[in-house]
């Protein structure tokens, strides 16, 4: 899987000034949270799309506006509700009485980067529109298909801790976002950071500051970075970590028998682009081992689906993922 015209050090070297100008960006609007960000980065430069779960006011919202507004895109916010449909997503036919004909209107989806806030309290039916936008960036009203913008990024959250008028996201689903992140708490200083920001005007909306960078350079960097180079032994040890979650009895004995269902082929896809993504970020035209394991959970936390004993067992599936770690040999 290695590439015929790797990255080189002169295209690394502008990734990492444009990376860092966009990372200046985010931190005028984003306290700390710096996996958050390292999420948003790989998500930019992958155009794989993210899952963001945490309890209210962790700015999951926030990062996603200042994201847009840091590469000069089109930003749209859709808040999920149990009513809402799939038209409210993608668009519709509407018909105008003096012309009397239909005419399409396109929906809040047709933009860079889109935010499905609370995801989880839309109907099964509504999050079913999203799927071909995000496999195929592309939506169909009327028969008529409508190629969506790139980059095209969609960011997801959702609230674990709140049950009542939420449905759970179906497999079909989930394995179309690259990333699942769990965001924690700031700390003590971050918070204290936020109030004296608050109290300084930084997070005035009235004055955004300028783009860090133009949607133009973000295609750049994703040519870059689909050009970082891939070993085909880190290829084998990845796809490795993938098959293991479906033949777990192998590697972790007991443990799997919590494992009802293991990752699909999308898996190794999205640790092929989001390890190269990584590499790019952290100034390299390589992938290394570490690039993989430091991916390992936010890749395969949302596709190793347990079963209910894990759950009656209070086995979180981060510990099966570390367990499988461990028992693949690192090349």
């Amino acid at each position: 899987m290695s590439q015929p015209n790797p990255a080189n050090t002169q295209e690394i070297t502008q990734a990492a000034t444009i990376l860092s100008s966009v990372e200046k960006h985010l931190d005028r609007f984003v306290v700390g949270q710096g996996r958050l960000r390292e999420t948003l980065a790989l998500g930019l430069l992958t155009g794989g799309h993210l899952l963001l779960e945490s309890v209210p006011g962790l700015a999951k919202t926030t990062a996603a506006a200042a994201l847009a507004g840091a590469v000069g895109g089109e930003f749209a916010r859709i808040q999920c509700t149990p009513d809402l449909l799939p038209s409210d997503i993608i668009g519709s036919q509407i018909y105008n009485s003096s012309t009397g004909r239909f005419e399409i209107q396109l929906g809040p989806v047709h933009a860079n980067i889109v935010l499905l806030d609370e995801i989880n309290r839309s109907s099964a039916k509504t999050q079913s529109a999203m799927l071909e936008a995000m496999q195929e960036k592309q939506t169909t009203i009327g028969g008529t298909r409508f190629d969506l913008p790139s980059p095209f990024l969609v960011m997801a959250t959702q609230n674990p801790i709140e049950q009542e008028g939420t449905y759970q996201l179906p497999e079909a689903q989930l394995d179309r976002f690259m990333i699942k992140d769990v965001l924690d708490y700031p700390g003590p200083a971050e918070e204290l950071e936020i109030l004296r920001r608050l109290d300084a005007g930084v997070f005035d909306i009235a004055s955004p500051p300028e783009p860090a960078c133009t949607l133009e350079d973000v295609r750049t960097l994703q040519r870059y970075a689909r050009s970082i180079y891939i070993d085909p032994a880190i290829s084998r040890y990845l796809v490795e970590i993938v098959s293991a979650t479906r033949q777990a009895s192998r590697y972790i004995g007991p443990l799997a028998q919590f494992i009802e269902c293991g990752a699909s082929p999308r898996a190794s896809i999205a640790f092929t682009n989001a390890s190269r993504a990584l590499a790019m970020i952290r100034g390299r035209n390589y992938v290394i081992p570490e690039d993989v394991k430091d991916l390992a959970v936010r890749i395969l936390r949302h596709r190793i689906l347990l079963n209910f004993e894990a759950v009656a067992e209070n086995i979180p599936v981060e510990r099966v993922i570390g367990e499988l770690l461990g028992a693949i040999r690192t090349p």
